[in-house]
């Protein structure tokens, strides 16, 4: 099995056509072209990622519209998880992630929990200025107030707002999206964000709550 070359050369292409024409009849026309040059490389990519960051999981082109105001079919970018980080390609080009861009009310609880201890929270703030060192951008959920029951000098209130924390890092369509510098792209971001990733598997961890 050959290494990962890159995305083909029409795969922003089609995610531009697909933005302005998300219907069946473009999909189905363009199809050997999502196969070929998005699909096919995302797979070699994320195989040559699973040994250092974990499982991969592609997923699913079409979007689940069952309760969306938005009915359009398909997601207009390819996206996949390997272990605890995430990659995607699309109109934009590409984009790493990594951390939590959902938490559910049990890890919301733990995540504050840790912050406003002294010792973790001070840990998690020195993490992410080594992150953003590291030329990665930190997002997230916030509450547009304060928690109830924090105080509002608090040394980290803004982190103690967060309902979701990530770090990300984006490149627009260029050369490289089409060779195998994307592999190392994607590799190195992902490492620049472990001090946060690990931060959040050592303090927050997965939910413990049953899927309804």
């Amino acid at each position: 099995m050959t290494g990962f070359a890159g995305f083909g050369d029409a795969a922003v292409e089609f995610y531009d056509g697909l933005l302005a024409d998300n219907t069946k009849a473009y999909w189905t026309d363009h199809r050997e072209v999502y196969e070929t040059q998005v699909k096919a490389p995302m797979l070699t990519l994320l195989a040559d990622l699973e040994p250092e960051f974990g499982p991969a999981k592609l997923f699913r082109p079409y979007r689940d519209v069952r309760f969306a105001k938005d009915r359009s079919p398909y997601k207009t970018h390819c996206g996949a998880t390997v272990g605890p980080n995430y990659v995607q390609v699309g109109p934009d080009g590409l984009m790493a992630a990594a951390g939590y861009y959902q938490m559910a009310s049990d890890q919301v609880t733990r995540f504050r929990t840790a912050v406003d201890d002294d010792l973790r929270g001070a840990d998690l703030v020195a993490r992410l200025a080594a992150v953003r060192a590291a030329g990665v951008t930190v997002g997230g959920e916030q509450l547009r107030t304060r928690p109830r029951g924090v105080a509002a000098d608090h040394p980290r209130l803004d982190l103690l707002r967060h309902r979701s924390l990530y770090g990300w890092r984006s490149w627009p369509p260029d050369d490289v999206l089409h060779e195998a510098g994307t592999l190392p792209r994607v590799a190195t971001a992902w490492r620049a964000r472990l001090p946060l990733t690990e931060w959040l598997a050592d303090h927050v961890g997965p939910t413990e709550q049953p899927r309804r």
